[in-house]
């Protein structure tokens, strides 16, 4: 069976014409066989949203018009940029650690000399069935669970998480950048809706900014994980609302109360079970989670956010989706991809592109 080429230095099997290729490491114990990693979607799995039903809105009206494809690209921000990737892996740099972890989507070779990924100060095996730390590998010396980072001028902890997560999502950037500029220049406190919020980041840049936010998340653990970063960020006083419920259940009530939302962000995972043993399957009810964030937007709404991870479908599948959903409310929707481009070890010299999720935004023009 052909191998699977590995990182840069990684011993090679023999080449075409027989002779042996050299390994730069060698002495170097092998590589755990890595388990298959958790999925984002296992990460927030108490995050589902319960399998309710109601009908869809019939809608009428023009749909709104479209921007495709649109690419949303970062090349990293504050204490983040992506160094290199390739073989199936990702060098990111979090402050001040050099961190490796996988990446299906980086299929091509990595840019970077062996030896600078060997310069790592932890990667991701799987190779245990351990909780927190227990699932890295730290090269040059053992490391705590959290260390401090910031971004877009917000503090948080990063985490080595037993699911090879960080305890942020840094292709978010953009979404983030877009949503503090439309707080900041709005002239009035514009409220946000954070489903499926995670760690917090996104609540936090929100609150920093001047929004009124509202965070759901229905893991207990998450939510704990986000009230840790905004003590971090001495950032109590902020209006931030920390909801532990399922998302469908939390907005279908909002519905019922007729509380309205300026920007809602909306990450939800593609499949799932909820605490009660709901099911959640992304195809089946996305249709309706948007249907109703659509009625909990604003008269002067200005935008409603969703990012798709992990799906077999093209971004057009969601960007088509948002549109009927929009029927009628004017504006634009804008869908595509989102990517984070490579920056080198000084985190200005620009490489390749690195997909790592769809998206769809809908704002009023």
């Amino acid at each position: 069976m052909k191998q699977r080429e590995g990182r840069p230095g990684q011993k090679k099997t023999s080449g075409p014409s027989g002779e042996s290729r050299r390994d730069d490491r060698a002495g170097r114990p092998p590589k755990p066989v890595a388990r298959p990693a958790a999925t984002r979607e296992a990460v927030r799995e108490a995050a589902v949203p319960a399998a309710v039903v109601r009908p869809l809105m019939t809608r009428s009206g023009e749909r709104p018009t479209e921007r495709v494809p649109v690419i949303l690209e970062s090349l990293g921000a504050g204490d983040f940029h992506l160094i290199d990737s390739g073989n199936g892996e990702k060098l990111e740099q979090y402050g001040p650690y050099r961190i490796i972890r996988p990446e299906a989507q980086a299929l091509w070779r990595p840019s970077l000399a062996p030896q600078v990924w060997e310069k790592v100060d932890a990667a991701f095996t799987g190779d245990t069935d351990e909780e927190g730390t227990g699932r890295w590998r730290f090269p040059k010396e053992a490391l705590g669970e959290t260390w401090p980072l910031n971004l877009l001028g917000v503090d948080f902890l990063g985490r080595f998480t037993s699911f090879r997560h960080v305890g942020v999502f840094p292709e978010q950037i953009v979404h983030w950048s877009w949503m503090k500029d439309q707080v900041e220049k709005a002239g009035r406190p514009l409220k946000v809706l954070n489903l499926f919020g995670y760690t917090g980041v996104a609540s936090l840049v929100a609150a920093a900014a001047g929004a009124e936010v509202t965070h759901v998340d229905a893991s207990k653990k998450a939510i704990g994980w986000a009230r840790e970063n905004q003590a971090l960020g001495r950032m109590e006083k902020l209006p931030i609302r920390w909801i532990c419920e399922d998302a469908m259940k939390f907005i279908l009530r909002e519905e019922r109360r007729g509380s309205q939302y300026d920007i809602i962000l909306t990450d939800p995972p593609k499949f799932g079970r909820g605490p009660n043993g709901e099911v959640w399957h992304l195809f089946e009810h996305l249709p309706l989670m948007l249907d109703v964030c659509r009625e909990i937007l604003s008269p002067k709404a200005v935008g409603l956010v969703l990012t798709a991870y992990s799906i077999r479908a093209s971004f057009y599948s969601i960007h088509e989706l948002m549109r009927e959903t929009m029927r009628g409310a004017g504006g634009v929707v804008e869908s595509g991809e989102l990517v984070i481009r490579e920056a080198g070890t000084d985190g200005k010299t620009q490489g390749r592109a690195l997909s790592t999720s769809l998206f769809s935004r809908w704002v009023p023009k």
